[in-house]
């Protein structure tokens, strides 16, 4: 190369840093069809209660208050000793309950429709950063209380109230206008044999299957042998069910495949947006990809043709694989013992906030000492000893 072409390209600007991801603009209409009323035929068996605006207060509000169990309201009026009844009416003006007792027994009646054990969400999310607060330590709820108990202590079921259209742009026929959201409890039957390890996270973009992640990050050395039966399937779920019905170019879908059916299950679509966990893949991985709508990498389908006879151009296709990536063995992330999932959202908010930085850690703990210390003096001065706990 002539010295003067060095010293020009030499000279060329290096490409600018990105300062963030080059994400198309979530919209609000996008948002609204990851909802679960634009899939359910596809989801395992399930139940919609629409949701009332006194309910929706009712998760709104600070602290968890629980209807009272229904039982405990049945009382014998032949027993001599039962003394609960002179208190029942207190105990209904202050039943949460009393503005949606329509909800409460429908999802009641719902619970024993579904044989007795449910798994519940909203619109779009379910409550699995609260399952800390559940005595089975899962989603799985056996009655009302249970599925009060999670969605009123979910960060996720509150971002889902609150923040649903957070760092979204109005559609082009659109004003500034927020659209009504349509609340509902979605109960999904249990499915007992259901295992995370057969989770998977799948990636469109512009209606082609760009990438597939595993769901669980955990190792599972079996899923290594099923891999190419697993693809098969997803591929032919997304060709068949949602390539071109789902409103959206762009979005990430969930689906949960017990192979000894042969069939697939659609869990849950999720936005294309930075909001959604990209999983084994970084987003700026993801979006700079070269995938099937690009002329990405490819698969010859006809390498296994053994019978060695000609085939014409169309036979000879050249077909888009996506990359299915799962957990290795030597991967640190399938032993990463010291941290639970959703574990930041077992912690009060400032907490997590303080330990973003070093000197939000030295700032927390400055505070705290001041309140240990004013406590102290609170409990040194004279007569506090004396004073009624």
């Amino acid at each position: 190369m002539p010295a003067a072409d060095a010293d020009l390209i030499g000279a060329l600007p290096s490409p600018e840093p990105l300062t963030e991801l080059p994400f198309p603009p979530v919209t609000k209409s996008h948002i609204l069809n990851c909802s679960v009323h634009s899939y359910r035929s596809l989801t395992p068996k399930s139940r919609l209660v629409p949701l009332s605006e006194p309910f929706l207060d009712y998760l709104r509000s600070d602290g968890i208050v629980l209807p009272a169990e229904e039982d405990l309201n049945q009382v014998d009026s032949d027993d001599p000793d039962n003394n609960i009844s002179e208190f029942s009416n207190d105990d209904e003006e202050q039943d949460p309950a009393a503005a949606w007792l329509d909800i409460h027994q429908t999802v009641k009646s719902t619970i024993a429709e579904l044989d007795g054990s449910i798994v519940p969400k909203l619109n779009w999310s379910a409550p699995k950063d609260a399952t800390w607060i559940s005595a089975t330590n899962s989603m799985e709820c056996r009655t009302p209380n249970d599925i009060y108990l999670l969605l009123k202590s979910s960060d996720f079921v509150t971002h889902d109230l609150e923040h649903a259209f957070d760092d979204c742009e109005s559609d082009d026929d659109e004003t500034d206008i927020e659209p009504k959201i349509t609340y509902h409890l979605v109960l999904r039957k249990t499915i007992p044999s259901m295992t995370t390890s057969l989770e998977f996270r799948c990636f469109v973009r512009a209606r082609h299957l760009l990438c597939i992640s595993q769901r669980e990050v955990t190792y599972y050395a079996f899923l290594a042998d099923l891999k190419p039966a697993l693809l098969q399937l997803i591929q032919q779920f997304f060709e068949s069910k949602l390539q071109k019905t789902f409103p959206d170019e762009n979005f990430v879908f969930d689906v949960y495949v017990p192979l000894p059916q042969g069939r697939v299950w659609l869990i849950d679509i999720n936005p294309w947006a930075p909001r959604t966990d990209p999983l084994l893949f970084s987003w700026l991985e993801v979006l700079e990809m070269t995938g099937g709508e690009k002329g990405g990498a490819a698969i010859n389908q006809e390498d296994n043709n053994t019978n060695g006879s000609q085939t014409d151009d169309s036979e000879d296709e050249l077909t888009f694989e996506p990359e299915f990536r799962l957990i290795r063995r030597d991967d640190p992330e399938a032993y990463n013992f010291n941290t639970q999932q959703y574990s930041a959202h077992k912690l009060p908010k400032d907490v997590v906030d303080a330990s973003a930085d070093e000197a939000g850690i030295r700032d927390f703990l400055r505070q705290w000492r001041q309140i240990i210390a004013a406590q102290e003096r609170e409990d040194a001065a004279p007569g506090a000893s004396d004073q009624e706990p």
